[in-house]
């Protein structure tokens, strides 16, 4: 395995400690795992040759990294932080590196002192105290990740509005909206930031909200920009105090299956999906080891993401997640609908996932990793374990919602959905899914076809 490291990261001036520390542990993993580290200065223009050279890449630039999610490559374009993830896991016994959970904290419980409201006090200066007291007196709630060393790691704060936005350029007609108010995310290695997007969302669609947005002094490079991009915020307007507002729109707008491709509904208006008869689904099995990993959210967990109590695992954190599987299916296609059936325990289909794209036939561990790296952790041990009896497949998709009422194995028996249960993925006509959608209770705001 080769992996180049931009040498910027050693001349730049870093963020904080943190950063360096992991760098040192990260040059020392890379080390013990055997991997050839290649230092050079590295630029956007580089990209596209570097991608075909190196399994991986790691830099600190945020350009690059961008340019790397143009690219399509932004998978195996690492940060310091996802990187010490990634190798630190692939060197364990044990892959699920699991941080303290999200702590749900009343606004005037936290530290004002603490590092991470620091740019914030400077952006938002004199208003950002008066402000912090004035939410913190009305009780308002937020997420918290604790660094070890108990400073906070991230932070999420939100409210829910019904007013127009008109002090902006232009204004914003009065609305239902949630208001991400403080969104900071510094320690990146657990996608964090991903599961605070979820968490939004996922608020909003409760409540019956459907558009979500948040204020934000852009700068360049922006590491909240890139994050927010990816799940469909847009920026609308300009306040009059110079803060771009992006917003998101939760439901598909009835033109855009014109000129979007179901990927690309998928991406722009997540939680929502196109469900049409130009993609294809399928049923995919799915052990219940493999179910809690990929969806800790899931109702049935003795933890769950919701309740936000003891630990979490990285797959759980994420929208954009890996399945390995040892079929040798070959039809699946980007855009395509992908409905996990839970064998074993459940015996059930409880979830939807739209493909991203499909790699068939691997059976070389280290293009596995390659594949899963920034989705999801497997140890050295488990990627040779999966490789051992015959090459795996790997579907790399986004996660869009758990049916509001699993579909039993008995019912799908009943309504001819199938005929056993199935012991590969299957493919089943739009009659079916419209079947399973129907008795499922998918919401049809979220689908467009």
């Amino acid at each position: 395995m080769r992996v180049l490291l931009d040498d910027s990261i050693f001349t730049s001036q870093m963020e904080d400690n943190v950063l360096s520390d992991n760098l040192q542990d990260t040059l020392k993993i890379l080390g013990e795992v055997k991997v050839e580290v290649i230092k050079r200065r590295l630029s956007s223009k580089d990209l596209e040759r570097y991608d075909l050279e190196f399994d991986f890449i790691i830099t600190e630039n945020r350009d690059i990294h961008r340019e790397a999610n143009i690219l399509n490559i932004g998978d195996k374009v690492l940060l310091i932080d996802e990187a010490l993830q990634i190798f630190r896991s692939y060197l364990s016994i044990d892959s699920k590196i699991a941080p303290p959970a999200l702590k749900n904290k009343l606004v005037r419980d936290l530290n004002y002192e603490d590092p991470i409201l620091n740019t914030l006090k400077e952006e938002y200066a004199p208003e950002f105290e008066r402000w912090f007291r004035k939410i913190a007196k009305e009780g308002r709630k937020s997420w918290i990740y604790y660094r070890k060393d108990g400073s906070i790691g991230a932070i999420l704060i939100y409210k829910f509005e019904d007013e127009p936005i008109d002090d902006s350029i232009p204004p914003l007609p009065k609305n239902k909206r949630l208001k991400i108010a403080t969104l900071k995310v510094t320690h990146i290695g657990f996608q964090i930031g991903e599961l605070f997007i979820k968490m939004a969302i996922d608020v909003s669609i409760r409540n019956n909200i459907y558009e979500i947005y948040l204020t934000h002094f852009t700068k360049h490079p922006d590491r909240l920009v890139e994050l927010i991009s990816k799940y469909g915020f847009v920026k609308v307007a300009v306040k009059i105090n110079g803060e771009d507002i992006y917003a998101k729109k939760l439901v598909v707008a009835p033109e855009a299956k014109k000129y979007l491709s179901p990927l690309e509904i998928s991406k722009q208006f997540y939680p929502s999906f196109y469900d049409g008869e130009s993609v294809k689904k399928f049923v995919v099995p799915i052990l219940p080891e493999y179910h809690d990993k990929l969806f800790t959210d899931y109702p049935i967990r003795q933890t769950t993401l919701s309740e936000h109590d003891g630990e979490f695992v990285v797959e759980g954190n994420t929208i954009n997640k890996a399945y390995l599987s040892h079929s040798n299916i070959k039809s699946i296609e980007p855009g395509d609908l992908i409905l996990f059936y839970r064998s074993a325990d459940l015996q059930s289909i409880t979830s939807i996932g739209v493909v991203e794209s499909m790699h068939i036939g691997i059976d070389e561990g280290e293009q596995i990793l390659r594949l899963v790296g920034k989705r999801t952790v497997f140890s050295r041990n488990e990627i040779n374990e999966w490789i051992k009896s015959k090459p795996v497949s790997v579907f790399l998709f986004r996660y869009h919602m758990h049916l509001p009422r699993p579909l039993e194995l008995r019912e799908l028996l009943d309504m001819g959905i199938l005929k056993g249960a199935p012991q590969s993925v299957t493919e089943i006509t739009q009659e079916k899914y419209m079947r399973i959608k129907e008795v499922a209770g998918i919401d049809e705001r979220f689908t467009v076809s």
